[in-house]
């Protein structure tokens, strides 16, 4: 009953991610909690990363030709340097108040573009400096090792920019698979990518797979317009369970 109940858990969190990759950014961030309810959370990080590098695939694939070059210029350096202090200060740092933190930052964010834009408003671009995209990239990096909840700094400078919405799914695709694969050495490091994981993922891939073409099919017909707000309530919502989380922990 317990391999019946993780894969319950486990396909649910696919499921999810499969969403979030396909464009929907914020939903993925449930897919390791949902999982660790049938696996303990170290484990459920560890079969969801190879999750995570294939789903990357399918959403580059899908929007291949629409991706914004100085975003990545500016974002990945710091998202790499996020991950390796993720890495080496992970028994030195509380990840609970790292996601109470995160939450809080999130909501208040969250909220605020939706205020701004309130009434449809036409909103400028952002116009911050690329210093503070290199420094959230290193807070999106730094998270995401800590416990796969880099989103939410990195949109942090990119939404407010108001990029086509094939553009930001597009870059954030590249971005995020391109992180992901820099965790690939501190995993294997930490001895997680055992066979047992490996066979979970390989079961998982499938699912994991058409979920995310899924995402892109749903993205794809959601109104521009109102993609950008669906995505700042995701971010909402993704910030109080975040707080919640560290609150009960």
């Amino acid at each position: 009953m317990s391999d019946y109940f993780f894969y319950a858990c486990a396909i649910v969190a696919v499921i999810l991610s499969g969403l979030a990759k396909g464009g929907f950014s914020g939903a993925g961030a449930l897919a390791v909690p949902i999982m660790a309810l049938g696996i303990d959370p170290v484990r459920a990080a560890a079969i969801m990363l190879p999750i995570l590098i294939l789903q990357d695939a399918v959403s580059i694939w899908s929007f291949r030709h629409s991706w914004d070059g100085h975003i990545l210029k500016v974002m990945l350096p710091g998202m790499a340097l996020g991950v390796g202090l993720g890495y080496l200060l992970a028994a030195h740092v509380s990840e609970t108040a790292v996601l109470g933190a995160l939450g809080f930052i999130s909501v208040l964010f969250g909220m605020q573009r939706l205020w701004v834009e309130r009434g449809g408003k036409v909103v400028l671009p952002s116009t911050s400096p690329n210093w503070m995209g290199t420094l959230l990239g290193v807070v999106s990096g730094f998270t995401s090792q800590i416990a796969h909840a880099g989103a939410p700094p990195f949109q942090m400078w990119v939404l407010p920019k108001r990029l086509p919405r094939d553009v930001l799914v597009g870059t954030t695709a590249i971005a995020f698979a391109m992180m992901n694969w820099i965790k690939v050495p501190a995993y294997a490091a930490l001895g997680q990518f055992t066979r047992a994981n490996l066979m979970a993922t390989a079961m998982l891939a499938p699912v994991a797979i058409g979920a995310t073409y899924a995402g892109v099919l749903l993205v794809r017909k959601v109104d521009p317009a109102r993609f950008y707000r669906l995505i700042y309530v995701l971010m909402v919502l993704l910030g109080i369970k975040l707080m919640v989380d560290a609150a009960m922990a």
